[in-house]
């Protein structure tokens, strides 16, 4: 039985180390672009820009890219008009569309469910940018896309 030489065997250590060190990195990288966010809205949509204000607070990275139409960026990733609200997201791979709350953003990012993304159509008062004087709030869920067709199943249940 033939043993490598001590110093093959520190190679190898330090080839592991390295390779370990660099998937830390590369993970860390692809976290960081996961919490990149591009929003597109309407230049003359005020609750938007308290939705990028929670997004950017919970530690999201926001470009804004403002539009006349919307449509064409909601037909590009799969949103139904009924399932439709004032902006659109896109982060990490996924569409979120309306004012998703950023836990719920955070926690698709964290579990990556097979889907398209997140909506909560409509503009549900208290959800985040969509906040009243006096704190009313209503119900809402944040439902999972699930394909191009529109089925969805809730992700998260608010209010």
């Amino acid at each position: 039985m033939t043993t490598a030489p001590r110093n093959d065997r520190l190679s190898k250590s330090r080839r592991s180390l390295l390779a370990g060190a660099a998937a830390l990195a590369f993970a860390g990288c692809a976290r960081a672009e996961a919490r990149e966010l591009t929003v597109y809205k309407t230049p003359w949509c005020g609750c938007c820009k308290g939705w990028v204000t929670h997004m950017t607070r919970s530690g999201f990275r926001v470009k804004v890219v403002e539009l006349e139409d919307l449509a064409p960026i909601r037909e590009q990733y799969g949103v139904p008009f009924r399932l439709s609200s004032c902006h659109t997201g896109v982060v990490g791979g996924y569409v979120v569309e309306g004012h998703v709350p950023p836990a719920d953003v955070a926690r698709l990012l964290r579990e990556r469910p097979r889907g398209l993304g997140l909506t909560v159509p409509g503009m549900p008062i208290g959800s985040p940018g969509m906040e009243q004087p006096g704190g009313a709030t209503e119900p809402y869920e944040t439902q999972l896309l699930l394909d191009r067709t529109g089925r969805t199943r809730t992700f998260a249940r608010h209010g």
